[in-house]
């Protein structure tokens, strides 16, 4: 299942700070659930179950629609324009 942004990213992005949320550590926080990288630019960023929510902050501010899990295991990944996994 896929959407119609998936097309459109680039193949590879690398992560802009493999070490946790870029946001949270920027300001001396380390308190994230789970981390998200965008599949537009590489920005990792905590997610919803975390305090600051700096992944849906990236959506707003720069309108990359996917992000995919940057969990150990995982590889799903969300398309928050369509409000679904793809």
């Amino acid at each position: 299942m896929t959407c119609p942004h998936v097309p459109d990213l680039p193949p590879a992005v690398t992560p802009d700070q493999p070490k946790g949320c870029a946001d949270c550590l920027a300001i001396g926080e380390h308190n994230w659930a789970h981390l998200r990288i965008c599949l537009s630019c590489g920005h990792v960023a905590c997610c919803d179950s975390s305090p600051r929510r700096h992944a849906t902050a990236h959506f707003h501010a720069s309108e990359h629609p996917v992000m995919q899990s940057f969990e150990p295991g995982e590889d799903w990944r969300w398309c928050y324009v369509d409000s679904r996994i793809v």
